[in-house]
This record gives structure tokens, sequence and C-alpha cells, in this order.
């Protein structure tokens, strides 16, 4: 049974369910116990090295993954499923164009030059894969911006081969089946179909010695340093593309792209909404009653004066100007609200209990004109 019908899964030897850590720890394990180096001449062993790197290479993509699950090999290639009458197979075609672009493609699958002018095309090497990197930030970070370096893990051209896949000194040569046409025809019926060589994998051209170095593959897995502009502005969701830093493509192909998803931490005193920055400020009951201000530090390092007015109640909002967020990309800044939370004291002195008291006796209801509102309605609605 060739590698292409064995279950990736089983070659890995994981559950189906196995996470990112467990496939690069099993296949690390399994790759280790069959390299060729490590076998050399056993043919079987080198069989296995390569069904278990072409197993990683596809569970390790989330969308190879995916397509995987749902449609197993036939989610990588191209035509007629099996020996049937119709046409389709899986949703990604095995490096070339997939999916019908229209009728005229159809035509020209099924029946060739005829009607296409030219039969299937030679299947391309594949870009590489874009990459995902999520990254945490403090919101002081995502106020002032911010330049770091990130290390990530991921394929590269292969320095050996330089990204030919073949060993050095060596090249690819014509495939002998398809002559470099990259795709096989086959009478079926009244039809004639074409498929992606067998021999090639529809590239038209084969690798006769691979490099050791990348298996063929002209890229390899190292960790690479980068660094990441971070502007002043950002928010949780920001995605930052680095392009031309993903995954290297096959024997040549251009690379992907990285995409850096920003999330910024929860701060201590400070919520956030876009451009404006919220926070709850308890205030005593003789400050709300007589007025007075206090200062609030600012994210930029300085401080922001707040006067709060005399008789200020619970939950009313003020806005200091242009002390919020910075405009992503923009100029200025947001606003900082402010909401007023008074503060009933728990613990007083004797001395103060004694003033309260003396200020209670002097009350006329005017003092509080919402709570002696509020008594007036029960009167008006029960009476007395």
């Amino acid at each position: 049974m060739s590698s292409a019908q064995i279950d990736y899964y089983q070659t890995l030897e994981v559950a189906r369910d196995a996470d990112g850590a467990m496939l690069k720890s099993a296949y690390r394990k399994l790759a280790m116990k069959y390299h060729p180096d490590r076998n050399p001449g056993d043919t079987e062993c080198e069989a296995k090295f390569k069904a278990i790197n072409e197993a990683y290479d596809c569970l390790k993509d989330p969308q190879k993954r995916a397509a995987y699950d749902r449609y197993g090999h036939q989610a990588f290639t191209q035509g007629m499923n099996g020996g049937g009458g119709g046409f389709g197979g899986g949703p990604f075609g095995g490096g070339g164009r997939g999916d019908f672009a229209d009728i005229g493609d159809i035509f020209e699958t099924i029946f060739g030059s005829a009607f296409g002018g030219g039969g299937a095309a030679r299947q391309q090497n594949r870009r590489g894969a874009d990459l995902r990197y999520d990254m945490q930030i403090s919101l002081e970070e995502a106020f002032d911006g911010k330049t770091t370096e990130i290390e990530i893990e991921v394929s590269q051209v292969c320095d050996t081969c330089d990204g030919s896949g073949a060993t050095p000194g060596t090249s690819e040569r014509q495939c002998n089946l398809c002559h470099g046409m990259g795709s096989v025809r086959a009478k079926q019926g009244l039809f004639v179909v074409e498929r992606p060589c067998p021999t090639c994998s529809g590239r038209g051209s084969v690798i006769e010695d691979p490099c050791k170095a990348c298996r063929g593959e002209g890229r390899v897995d190292r960790p690479q340093a980068l660094q990441v502009e971070i502007p002043a502005g950002v928010d949780t969701g920001t995605r930052i593309r680095l392009a031309g830093k993903g995954e290297a493509g096959q024997r040549g192909a251009p690379p992907g792209d990285l995409y850096i998803f920003l999330h910024v931490k929860q701060h201590a005193v400070f919520e956030r909404e876009g451009t404006t920055l919220m926070t709850r400020l308890p205030v005593s009951f003789t400050t709300a009653a007589l007025g007075g201000s206090v200062d609030i530090p600012d994210l930029d390092g300085s401080t922001n004066k707040l006067d709060i007015p005399a008789g200020i109640q619970s939950g009313k909002q003020l806005r200091i100007r242009g002390a919020g967020m910075p405009v992503l990309q923009g100029r200025g800044r947001g606003d900082l609200v402010v909401e007023i939370a008074v503060e009933t004291p728990t613990k007083l002195t004797r001395r103060q209990k004694e003033i309260l008291e003396e200020f209670r006796a002097t009350e006329t209801g005017d003092e509080c004109p919402e709570s002696r509102g509020f008594f007036d309605k029960l009167k008006d609605v029960f009476g007395g």
C-alpha cells in the first residue's frame, strides 16, 4: 500500500483529535527513528520516513488538516473520483487550479485540446502557506507603540539546495510518463479524460537525487527571528502583516505571509472602547458635596487635573478631552471618561458623628431634591 493510501493519523501514531504539540512531538520521534542516516540502505525505513513527512506536512497545516478530515486523501487530488463516470475531486486540487473556472475548463478537461486549446496546465509549485502569530501587549504598549522581536519556527528555503529540492550538482529531469506536460490522458468509454501525472504529481519533472537536507522539498523548518513594529493606538484584533515571512513555497515557489494578531491585556485602572478610555473614580461624600479636584495619571506619564463640581452624584460622568488613546495611523487622541462613585464613610469618630448629627438637625429637604421629590411622590400615591 502506498503512503497516499495510509491514514495520516495512523502513520503518525496519534489520535484524530491530537493538537499541534502532540503532532509535532510524534513526528519528531518517528522521524528520528526512521531517518535514512540512522538506517543506511534500509529501503523500508526510507519509505516509512517519507510517509511520516507526508503525513506531518498535511496535518500541521490547519487548512490542509480540515480538508483531510472531511475528504480524506481525495482532498488533494484533482480529476475523476476513482473509476466512476463523473468528474470532481476534493476542494483543494493537487497544486493546480483545483476548481473549474468556467464551462470552457470543463470541456477542456473532458475533451482535451479540441475544445480547450492545449490540455491541462502543468501543476505549479505551490506558494507557501500564510502563518498566524498571536501576541499579547499591555495597554501602555498599545498607547506608545513598540518595536519587538519574535522567534518562530517556520519552513524556510533550504540552504543546501537553494530551494531546488535536488542534491547540489544535480537537477530535475523531464518526466518520462507525461513528457513534461504534467498530465496524462486515459480513455473511458466515449470520453478521453485528463488527470495529473501520477509519476511527477503534475509538475512535469522529477527529482532523481533529492536533497538530503530537505528531502526534496526545497525547504526546511528552522527558527527565525523577526522584528515587529507595533504602531501606537493598536487594539485587540489589530492585524500586522509581514509580507513574505510565512512558510516557504515548494521548490522555489514564493513564500506566504505572516500575520501578527494583537491582544491587549486588561488594565488595572482603565477600560477601553476604541480611542476612549474609561475609569471609575471613588470620591468621599464631603468632596461630592463641597466639590474639589483630583489628579488622574495619564498613560503618557503626565497627570490630568479633574475638577469635581459641588453636589455631584454617583454615576455622573466627567470627560477630559484628548486624554484617551492615540488614533491609529492618525492624529490626536480620544477622551478619558471618568465615572463618579460617591463613597459613604463606614468608620466615623465620635466627633464626626456629632458634626453629622448637627448637620442633620439643620436639614430642610432642599439639600437633597431627588430624595425629597421621591417622598413627595409616595405621599401623592399612598396619601399621608
